[in-house]
This record gives structure tokens, C-alpha cells and sequence, in this order.
């Protein structure tokens, strides 16, 4: 017997605009509309309309079992009844969340209730060998607060699926700390203690029923809202990661935020608290799990909503230029707005997925503070994009770097678009990041820049230009054209396809790839020196200009021009 039920919200907010385009090098000077935010010049911003969101749940009763874990159970009920253990097995949390909702899960978490996991693991090794089977390791994962781990939990394989054991507990946290004393606790204290209420249930092993024991975990997952299972501004004071983690699972689910949950979440003593109790570590990793989940926009929504966005992107101290008080609006609206062309873009021109799809988010999110910067101790300017990843997230150092990179190569790629996609003959080319080249016509001249720029980002380049349709602006027919929600949202993807085209019929798509037709020591030998330095790199770059000024030229043509301009430039000095 399936349950059903379908609940409705309204979600709608306006933006301040009057001081958006004060903005340093604001995202474009043309009128530009999103989804879900709209960023306009002020004359053109049509009334706010309410989005609708229609929320259905199916749950699936009673929890149906996989013939593996079928299985396994058995083996741990064996093992309890053999050594008359009296214990109660329980699956906890995320995979009988999963269940109810009929989708398949592998994260098998297991509570007990009256001996630890080590202890368990090692009964039923003593169980397997006894009856002559293969026994297994047994991992330890330490009490480590930072990852979320209060307690020490067991991990071994069974049926070729890891398994983890816990005993339940219950907690009780200190005023400025979110590291609680744990002790043994019944089942009802351990619902209690968790995050959310649709992850508070359990399926008991021996009984096979599902036990709710905060007695609303299965109606929040039949309405699809998501509620803590105490009082929230006191969970979230006790863990404010909670409030993170509330964000990721409303947003993974498509489910609606309890309104007390909201009040909560948005509290002042609750943003100082994530700010001052929780690991950047921490917050990283459930930022990094949202921003490569399936809802992005949704739970970054949420973020804004709840006036969240500086306590989990904090910023240093001292940075140049000046930001606006809506910056984090923008910061949403970019994101929007690149979620929606990645996906009406990659469904026919390419596919943007795994790390390519997450650090094209982080780069829009942060599109806005791509010039923006600090200064470190030895004053030198750094992006404060750096800050971001580094010092607020915690993130690698190489996901600063590529985000930083996607939002050069976009500003240069916005140079060249109108060349690219230009059906005249082109007078003039100038662009400031590349001023000078060899001496070719000015087409060559354009297959040249291009290749460099792609060169310069690597497969990353259908990214960063995705990224700059954000900052090159599109004409507007007509006021009347507004009728269509996503007409400049249409625009902007064909542009993009128009300038991909260029690329691929100047046969630049993978020039990174390719070798160069000249190598440094034979160009020593061609210039007659012993030793490499400025002059060969100087020359590495012109024969490199020159091969993609001619793509069908051969390594003999290459050094012959090289000599004549050799020799050129000795007569002209």
C-alpha cells in the first residue's frame, strides 16, 4: 500500500535593484531575465509573480528489501540469537528515508542498544568462524567532531557490502560548542537527537517495521516538509550544521521548509553560531554536496532566503572594490541563470558533468567578485575568490585556481565573441589582453587569439564561455518580447551555439592537444645559442602564433619563416 500526498507553497520575493548596477563591472548593462530572479535595468522590472511549487511524495509501506539485504539482516539476527545478545538491531537514518521513498540505497547504517559497534563486529566474526566461514576486518572510525562523528563507529563487510555499527545514544551539548557529551541512550533519545525528522527513523531488524519514534518522521516525508524533531533555534544552536543540512535535504527532495524551521535558521544567535561553532571544513563539504547535488539553485534559494550567504561565503577583512548589500543576490541570479542554459545547452550541444558541472556553479555563483580582490601580508593582490575556497570552504586550492581561470577566459572570451559571430569582414581587432601578435591578416588574427584563449583553459573552455553569455549583453527586440519568460534566456543559448560553431569550423576544439611543430632545442639551434631563456620562450610563443595563423602549415614552412623574420629583424637593428 502506497501513501500520497501532495503539498503546495508560494515562494516569492523582489529584489532591490537600485543599487545592483552600481556594481563594479556589473554582470551586463542590458536588460537580462531569470526564472527565478530577474535582474533588470529598474524601468523594465515587471511586477513580481509568485513561483508555484507542487510538492508529491510517494512512500512506499511496507519497506520492501533487496534479496542482499535480506541476507544480511538474517546474518545479524543469527548472530544475536546464537550468543543470546538480546539486542535490538536497527537501520538507521538515510537508508530508511530512502526506502520509504522506494529508491535504492547502499549506506547501511546500524544502531544498537545495548553493546557498541566494535564489540558487534567482533560477535560476528567469532559467529562466521565458528561456522566455518570467512571471517572479515573490522574498522574503527575515531570520534572525530569536525567530520560529524561524535560517537566511534564499526565498519565491516558483509555480502560485499560495507556496513556500519553504532551504538544509540543520546547527547548533551555545552554552550559554546558543538562537540556533545555522548552516552548510551534508548531508541526515542536517539531520534530525538538527529537533525531532521524524516531522517530520525528506524527500521527494526527484528521486529521488520519501521519505528518513528518523534511520531511525525513519516508524515513529514508523506507532505514533504522538512522539520527537526525538537524545537529547531535549539537544535541548530546545539549543531548548527543542522541548518545546512536542512537546506541540502529541502533541496534534494524538493521539499518545503518548515516555517519554524525558517524563523529559526534565520536567527541572528543562530548565523554567529555557524560562523563560530561549526568547522569550514564542515561547511564546505555540505556547500560542495549541494552545489553538486541536483538542486543547486534550490538550496543556494535557500541560503539567500535565510540571509545566510555571508556567515557560509565570509569574506576577508580587507578587499577592493566595494560591494553592494545585494551582492548575494546577484551571486544567486548568475547561478540561476548559468543552471538554466546548462541545461537547455548541454541537452544538445554538449554535456557538462561531474567536476566540469561543479566548478561551472561555483564560477557563476561567484561570477560577481570576479574583480574583486585583497591583499595578502606581502601585499600582493589576490582574488578574493582564493579566500573563498580556500579559507571560508575549505575547499582544494585547484578549485580556487580553475574558478579564478573560468573567470578570466570568460572576460576575454566576451573580446571576441562579436568576431566570432560577425558575418562582414573584419576592419579592426584589438583586444587589451593580447595586444601584440605576429604579423598576419586580420582572420588569422582571430583563429589566432581564439586558440590562445582556449589553450589557456583546456576542456574547460564550453564553461567559461557559457560563463561569459552572462557578461556579454544581448539586444532586446522589443519591449513585447518580454511576453516570452525565456526569450532572453533563448538568446543567450544561441549565441552560445553560434560561437561554439565558430570555434569547431575554425577547427580549434581540442588545439590544446596539439604538439608544437618546433621544439625549443630546435629553435636554440636555428637562433645558434647553447642555452634556452627569454629569447627561446619569446620564439616558442611566435611559432606557436604562426602554426595557428596557418593549420595546415608544416614544420619546414615554420622554421623558414622563422629565419626570414630572424633575419628581418637583425637588418632592422
Amino acid at each position: 500500500m502506497k501513501g500520497f500526498s501532495i503539498a503546495v507553497s508560494t515562494l516569492n520575493f523582489t529584489i532591490n535593484l537600485s543599487r545592483l548596477f552600481t556594481f563594479p563591472n556589473p554582470i551586463t548593462s542590458s536588460s537580462f531575465k531569470l526564472k527565478r530572479f530577474s535582474i533588470f535595468s529598474v524601468a523594465q522590472l515587471p511586477a513580481p509573480a509568485p513561483a508555484l511549487r507542487l510538492y508529491a511524495t510517494m512512500v512506499e509501506d511496507p519497506i520492501v528489501l533487496t534479496e542482499k539485504e535480506e541476507e544480511i539482516f538474517k546474518r545479524l539476527i543469527e548472530v544475536v540469537e546464537h550468543y543470546n545478545l538480546g539486542t535490538q538491531l536497527r537501520v538507521a537514518g538515510g537508508w530508511v528515508r530512502d526506502k520509504l521513498l522506494g529508491k535504492d540505497c547502499y549506506d547501511i547504517d546500524i544502531a544498537l542498544d545495548n553493546m557498541y559497534g566494535r564489540e558487534f563486529c567482533e560477535k560476528v566474526n567469532e559467529y562466521l568462524s565458528a561456522s566455518g566461514e570467512e571471517t572479515h576486518g573490522v574498522g574503527v572510525i575515531q570520534c572525530n567532531p569536525d567530520q560529524s562523528k561524535h560517537l566511534e563507529t564499526a565498519r565491516m563487510r558483509l555480502s560485499d557490502v560495507w556496513i556500519d555499527f553504532v551504538n544509540l545514544r543520546a547527547e548533551d551539548y555545552s554552550e559554546n560548542s558543538r562537540i556533545p557529551t555522548m552516552k548510551f541512550g534508548t531508541a526515542k533519545q536517539d531520534a530525538d537527537r538527529r537533525d531532521l525528522t524524516i531522517n530520525s527513523l528506524f527500521y527494526n531488524i527484528n521486529t521488520r517495521s519501521v519505528e518513528d519514534f518523534t511520531d511525525r518522521g513519516i508524515a513529514d516525508l508523506k507532505s514533504g516538509k522538512i522539520v527537526t524533531p525538537l524545537p529547531p533555534k535549539q537544535t541548530f544552536l546545539d549543531d548548527p550544521l543542522r541548518v545546512l543540512r536542512a537546506i541540502r535535504f529541502g533541496a534534494r527532495f524538493g521539499f518545503i521548509l518548515d516555517e519554524e524551521l525558517k524563523k529559526a535558521a534565520a536567527d541572528e544567535d543562530v548565523r554567529v553560531a555557524i560562523a563560530d561553532k561549526i568547522s569550514r571544513e564542515r561547511i564546505g563539504h555540505e556547500i560542495d554536496l549541494m552545489i553538486s547535488g541536483d538542486q543547486p539553485v534550490k538550496a543556494m534559494t535557500y541560503i539567500a532566503d535565510l540571509k545566510l550567504f555571508w556567515a557560509v561565503f565570509s569574506l576577508p577583512s580587507d578587499f577592493e572594490p566595494s560591494i553592494p548589500d545585494e551582492c548575494d543576490r546577484l551571486c544567486f541570479a548568475c547561478l540561476d541563470t548559468t543552471w538554466e542554459l546548462l541545461n537547455l545547452i548541454g541537452r544538445s550541444s554538449f554535456s557538462v558533468t561531474g567536476d566540469q558541472r561543479r566548478l561551472c556553479l561555483y564560477a557563476a555563483l561567484f561570477l560577481p567578485f570576479r574583480d574583486t580582490i585583497y591583499r595578502d601580508t606581502k601585499a600582493k593582490k589576490i582574488p578574493v575568490v582564493n579566500h573563498i575556497f580556500r579559507s571560508s570552504l575549505k575547499l582544494k586550492a585547484s578549485d580556487a585556481e580553475t574558478v579564478i581561470s573560468l573567470h578570466t577566459v570568460a572576460k576575454k572570451f566576451v573580446t571576441l565573441i562579436p568576431l566570432l559571430v560577425s558575418k562582414e569582414d573584419i576592419q579592426v581587432l584589438e583586444v587589451d589582453w593580447k595586444r601584440d601578435t605576429i604579423e598576419v591578416p586580420i582572420a588569422s588574427k582571430l583563429r589566432i587569439l581564439t586558440g590562445l584563449l582556449l589553450r589557456e583553459i583546456k576542456e574547460f573552455w564550453r564553461v567559461a564561455l557559457l560563463l561569459s553569455m552572462q557578461l556579454h549583453p544581448v539586444d532586446i527586440v522589443s519591449s513585447t518580447s518580454f511576453s516570452n519568460e525565456n526569450f532572453e534566456l533563448d538568446k543567450r543559448s544561441e549565441l552560445f551555439q553560434t560561437v561554439e560553431n565558430a570555434i569547431t569550423t575554425l577547427g580549434l576544439e581540442k588545439v590544446w592537444e596539439r604538439k608544437p611543430l618546433v621544439n625549443g632545442k630546435e629553435i636554440m639551434n636555428i637562433l645558434e645559442i647553447k642555452s634556452g631563456g627569454p629569447v627561446v620562450r619569446e620564439w616558442q610563443q611566435k611559432m606557436l602564433e604562426w602554426q595557428l595563423a596557418h593549420p595546415s602549415g608544416t614544420a619546414e614552412e615554420c622554421v623558414d619563416w622563422m629565419k626570414q623574420t630572424q633575419s628581418k629583424r637583425a637588418r632592422i637593428e
